[in-house]
């Protein structure tokens, strides 16, 4: 995991593997739907006091949210630097690698696995489409 400090405009260096000349970052472009079984780079915006136990820890899931029980990850770097909410608290945002496995497509509010995915179909991961209605910012989840 890497961490963007919010209120820095550096980014660190701590892996040294992106210093490699054949490394090569997979990010997921917007409207682009997840290839089952890649990884991809996405972000996880978060207090500094959850950002030290997710890395002693590791990621727990959340119990609810918009697509339901899971961990929630945005291929928009900016969003996740709006997250959590609560501005009262110095925020982080930990750049991930992503096997999203197989994916969901969550196309509209309302929709009949919207927060029961993982239940049906053998899916790992679902995500959201920007402009669909889910989400007020208009933006993407997964």
């Amino acid at each position: 995991m890497k961490f963007f400090y919010t209120d820095k405009p550096e980014e660190p260096n701590i892996w040294a593997e992106e210093d490699l000349p054949f490394f090569v970052e997979t990010g997921l472009e917007q409207h682009k739907e997840p290839i089952s079984g890649k990884i991809y780079v996405m972000y996880h915006g978060t207090t500094v006091r959850t950002a030290e136990s997710i890395l002693q820890h590791g990621f727990s899931q959340s119990e609810d949210g918009i697509l339901g029980q899971g961990i929630y990850v945005s291929r928009d770097i900016e969003k996740a630097k709006r997250v959590p909410f609560d501005k009262q608290h110095l925020h982080v945002v930990l750049k991930v690698r992503v096997n999203v496995g197989r994916s969901k497509k969550i196309d509209r509010w309302g929709h009949p696995l919207q927060k029961t995915w993982h239940d049906h179909g053998g899916y790992d991961s679902a995500w959201i489409l920007p402009d669909s209605g889910v989400i007020e910012s208009r933006s993407e989840e997964h």
